[in-house]
C-alpha cells in the first residue's frame, strides 16, 4: 500500500459514533455524567480516569497490535499493522494489513508518519521489536503467513528482519526454523526478552483447533517460547517439539505469553488464559527450563497479558480488563465484549503479589463491524507503553480500527479509581 492509498483510505473511514450511556465497573451512567473526573475524549471515542489525556494516532479499517521502541538516536518508532483484514480471516496469501510506523523525534510528544516499513504479498501481524543490549541495530520478530507458511488460520512461519539505521530501512526477511521442530508453525505479538547473557526470548503459540460444541466453539492453544543463545544464528522451540506446548489446567487453552526479566534475575513467563487469570510461570537459567505454571492474582478474560517494567526492572506494571467472568460462561468462552474497560495493577515484588487494580480507560463509542469479523469488537486492548522519565505513554489497540495514545503521569497512577470506589 502506497502513502496516496493510505490517504485514501483515511478519507473513507468510518466516523466515531459515541455512546449515550457507558457501562463502567458494572454500573451504567450517562456519557455526560460520568464518574468524577471520567471524560469522554470525542477524537479517541474512549472515557478516561481523572489525569489522563488522549489522541488518535490514526483510524482505518483494521489496525492490529501497536509496538514501540526506542532506536539507538533516540527516536521512538511505533509499527502498527493497518490495513482491511486480520492475516487469519483472508486466507492464505491475503494482502490484509501492512506494517506501517509512526515517528517520534521528542519521546512522544509528537508524531510524524505513518510511513510503511516494508510491503508483502500476504498480510502483516504484529511487530516484536528488540534492541539487543542497547546496541544500534533493532530486530523485529513476527507472525509471517507467507503461503508457504500458513495453514490458512492463524498458525504461521516466525520471521525476524532488523534495521541498522533506527528503523528506517530493514533487511529482507529471515524465516525462523527452530532446531528441534524446523517446521513449527504459529503465532507471536507479545514483547520479547532478552537476559543478561543475551539470550533471546520470544513468545509464540500455536492453534491447535477448534471444536464445535454448538453455541459456541471450543479454541484449543499451546503456548511455547523461541530461545536463541546466538543473536538468531540458531533457535530452540520450548519446552519442546509440537504438542508439547504449555496449557492451563482444565481448559486446553494457553497463548499469547509475555516475558519478561525480574530485578531478581530470574524471568517471568506471563500468559493467556480462559481460566479467568492470568498464568505465570518463572525460569531460574535464563529461560532454558521452567516452574510450573500457576494463576496469579490478576483477574482477566481471555485476553493477552500486558506487561511492563514501569521505568526500572523492580516495579512492574500489568494492564488488565478485570471483568466477572460471566455466567455460565465455559473455559472455551471468547469474547471481546469483556475487553472493553482497561484497569492498571502494579507489582514491586517481582510479580507475587499485585495492588488492587484501579480503571484507567473506558470503550465510550459504537462498536464497528469488521471486514471479515461476524461480531462487535468494543475492545480496550494489545496495549504497549513507554515511559520518559514520570510520563507515560499508552498505546491502544481501540475496536481493532484505532491506535490511540494515552498519557498520563505515574503519579496518576495511584488516583486512578478501585472497583470498590466507583461502585461505593
Amino acid at each position: 500500500m502506497s502513502a496516496t492509498q493510505f490517504e485514501y483510505s483515511k478519507a473513507a473511514e468510518k466516523r466515531i459514533e459515541l455512546l449515550s450511556s457507558i457501562n463502567i465497573a458494572g454500573k451504567t451512567y450517562r456519557a455526560d455524567a460520568l464518574p468524577a473526573g471520567f471524560r469522554v475524549n470525542t477524537e479517541t471515542g474512549i472515557a478516561t480516569a481523572p489525569g489522563v489525556t488522549g489522541r488518535r494516532l490514526c483510524l482505518g479499517e483494521f489496525t492490529c497490535h501497536p509496538r514501540c521502541i526506542e532506536a539507538y538516536n533516540g527516536d521512538w518508532v511505533l509499527l502498527v499493522p493497518i490495513g482491511d483484514m486480520h492475516y487469519a480471516w483472508g486466507g492464505r496469501g491475503h494482502a490484509g494489513n501492512q506494517m506501517w510506523q509512526f515517528r517520534s523525534r521528542d519521546k512522544g510528544l509528537t508524531w510524524d508518519g505513518p510511513t510503511q516499513s516494508w510491503e508483502t504479498p500476504y498480510a502483516s501481524h504484529g511487530a516484536i521489536l528488540l534492541r539487543p543490549d542497547g546496541g544500534k541495530r533493532i530486530y523485529c520478530f513476527g507472525t509471517e503467513p507467507h503461503p508457504d507458511f500458513h495453514d490458512a488460520v492463524e498458525n504461521a512461519g516466525i520471521g525476524m528482519r532488523y534495521s541498522d539505521d533506527d528503523a528506517h530501512t530493514w533487511s529482507a526477511l529471515q524465516m525462523i526454523r527452530p532446531e528441534n521442530d524446523p517446521g513449527y508453525l504459529g503465532m507471536a505479538a507479545m514483547r520479547p526478552c532478552e537476559t543478561p547473557s543475551g539470550a533471546w526470548l520470544v513468545g509464540a503459540h500455536s492453534d491447535a483447533g477448534r471444536i464445535d460444541t454448538g453455541e459456541l466453539k471450543k479454541i484449543i492453544t499451546r503456548q511455547y517460547l523461541l530461545r536463541t543463545t546466538d543473536r538468531g544464528a540458531h533457535w530452540q522451540l520450548l519446552p519442546g517439539e509440537r504438542d508439547s506446548g504449555w496449557q492451563c489446567p482444565g481448559t486446553e487453552r494457553m497463548d499469547e505469553g509475555r516475558p519478561i526479566m525480574l530485578s531478581d534475575g530470574r524471568v517471568l513467563l506471563m500468559a493467556r488464559t480462559p481460566e479467568g487469570h492470568l498464568w505465570q510461570s518463572f525460569s531460574c537459567d535464563e529461560g532454558a527450563t521452567w516452574s510450573e505454571f500457576e494463576p496469579t492474582s490478576l483477574r482477566h478474560l481471555d485476553a493477552p497479558p500486558m506487561l511492563f517494567h514501569l521505568g526500572s526492572s523492580s516495579s512492574l506494571i500489568a494492564f488488565t480488563h478485570n471483568k466477572p467472568r460471566p455466567e455460565g460462561g465455559g473455559a472455551h468462552l471468547f469474547a471481546h465484549e469483556s475487553r472493553t474497560e482497561l484497569w492498571c495493577s502494579l507489582s514491586h515484588d517481582n510479580s507475587k503479589t499485585w495492588s488492587e487494580p484501579r480503571l484507567v480507560a473506558v470503550n465510550a463509542c459504537e462498536p464497528a463491524i469488521m471486514t471479515g469479523w461476524d461480531g462487535f469488537t468494543p475492545m480496550v486492548s494489545y496495549a504497549d507503553i513507554m515511559v520518559e522519565g514520570d510520563r507515560l505513554e499508552l498505546f491502544i489497540d481501540h475496536q481493532m480500527r484505532h491506535v490511540v495514545n494515552l498519557t498520563f503521569s505515574i503519579e496518576e497512577l495511584d488516583r486512578f479509581p478501585t472497583r470498590a470506589e466507583l461502585q461505593g
